[in-house]
């Protein structure tokens, strides 16, 4: 069965990252200065999992974008052949896929461009687009069948 609340951990997603607040804009940040990725000192972090690394508030890793999306790519895990054309193309790194195995999609920052629906070779496609408001099992439940081919 698929796991539709599927998060890498509870660090995930917890503020939103929205224009305003006590962030400077993009236009606001002079040359030289850092946005350092972690709080206090970040020596080894390269050999600490995700979830065990201590990320600044501004880093995109606790931040979410997910409020900017209108439509959100929906993955069918019984229609997908783990080829990884998804998470090789995805430009926000949204797809999860661990040991080669597709496992879901990081709906904290996917931004419904699309392409991962795009260059998915399933017939039907395991990644669908559907509205940000229709719930997954619902999404899943109108799955398309499988079209035979003509000949």
């Amino acid at each position: 069965m698929q796991d539709l609340n599927l998060l890498a951990n509870d660090n995930r997603g917890q503020q939103g990252l929205e224009s305003g607040g006590d962030l400077a804009g993009w236009h606001e940040v002079t040359q030289g200065s850092i946005l350092p990725s972690f709080e206090g000192d970040a020596t080894g972090i390269a050999n600490k999992k995700a979830e065990e690394r201590t990320y600044s508030n501004h880093n995109s890793y606790t931040a979410t974008v997910a409020s900017w999306r209108v439509k959100k790519p929906v993955f069918n895990i019984d229609v997908c052949i783990d080829c990884q054309n998804c998470w090789v193309w995805c430009p926000d790194s949204s797809i999860l896929s661990r040991d080669k195995q597709m496992l879901g999609i990081d709906y904290d920052h996917c931004k419904g461009c699309e392409v991962c629906v795009e260059v998915c070779p399933t017939n039907p496609k395991s990644l669908l687009m559907f509205s940000e408001y229709t719930p997954l099992d619902e999404a899943l439940s109108q799955w398309p069948e499988k079209k035979k081919k003509e000949k």
